[in-house]
């Protein structure tokens, strides 16, 4: 079987060339821009493909004839492709989980402290000439409520109680590592709020217009989970209002985000590139199990 690495960047060429075995199965490289409607052509005679972030509309793909196997650079594919659509045109979809639990947490918690004191907005005015400290908020003895508590969760958790904070969390299923509380309690108490739940239909739009109300006044939100999690003109509307003081954000609902994007020019917004998982020891985790998953594969697919 042929595997190709369909967007492989300059950030994780090396990283990808660091941690091959010489016994892997052969993987392509491709480190060209492409469209979506390059992929019949880009993936002509390859039955595995790996995806870090690229767009893989199903119309297209069907068009992939030989290929079998997506394996996406992640736990989010279904942001990027219809997973139960693939699988019914013969493609299944393999993710990664767990391999940027720290890497994530560390973001998250990083991204709190940029919403807290302002960091991103003061460094431009600095930037720009213009030297006017701003009032911040302090993190300790505050309330973090967590959204989703699986091992991202509990890993900002941890952290979180290092900097003495409240740390309370509403999970689909019971835990015991964090105190568990209602959805309505959550909100209406935590300082701080920040998203962990993975993206499907039961959770797509989670975050809507009527939640965002119950929050307490002034919140702050962090998402470095989905953005489809969240319903955007409910959100730019709660920051409009200053309802909610800071949004501190790893993903959009659209990706790149444009420059014109209203969040993009929003002064109580911290962005960043979608990012969290990127650290050097994350992507080394990433890409040696991407490449066991092809090793699994070819070995499951040859003869006896």
């Amino acid at each position: 079987m042929k595997s190709i690495f369909i967007d492989c960047n300059n950030q994780l060429a090396p990283v990808f060339a660091r941690v091959q075995r010489p016994d892997d199965p052969p993987v392509a490289v491709n480190p060209d821009p492409f469209q979506s409607a390059d992929l019949p052509q880009l993936l002509a005679g390859y039955d595995i493909c790996l995806d870090d972030h690229s767009y893989m509309p199903t119309d297209v793909m069907a068009r992939c004839r030989g290929l079998k196997h997506i394996v996406f650079l992640g736990t989010g594919a279904s942001s990027y492709m219809d997973v139960p659509a693939l699988n019914g045109i013969g493609i299944e979809v393999h993710t990664i989980k767990g391999y940027g639990d720290v890497a994530v947490a560390e973001h998250t918690i990083a991204l709190i402290f940029a919403c807290c004191r302002d960091l991103a907005r003061m460094d431009r005015a600095v930037r720009a000439g213009v030297w006017d400290p701003l009032e911040s908020m302090q993190l300790s003895g505050k309330t973090l409520g967590l959204i989703g508590l699986g091992g991202i969760g509990r890993e900002v958790a941890r952290i979180a109680r290092g900097v003495g904070m409240e740390v309370i969390a509403w999970n689909r299923s019971p835990r015991t590592e964090v105190r568990v509380v209602e959805l309505d309690e959550l909100l209406a108490c935590a300082d701080i709020i920040s998203l962990h739940l993975a993206l499907n239909d039961a959770t797509r739009g989670f975050i809507n217009g009527e939640r965002l109300a119950r929050m307490k006044p002034g919140v702050i939100l962090v998402n470095t989970a989905r953005a489809a999690l969240v319903d955007e003109a409910a959100l730019l509307a709660a920051l409009a209002s200053g309802h909610i003081r800071h949004a501190g954000l790893d993903v959009f609902h659209a990706e790149p985000l444009k420059p014109d994007h209203p969040l993009a020019r929003m002064e109580n917004v911290t962005l960043t590139s979608h990012a969290a998982f990127r650290t050097l020891e994350a992507s080394e985790t990433l890409m040696r199990r991407a490449i066991d998953i092809v090793r699994r594969i070819v070995a499951a697919s040859s003869p006896l």
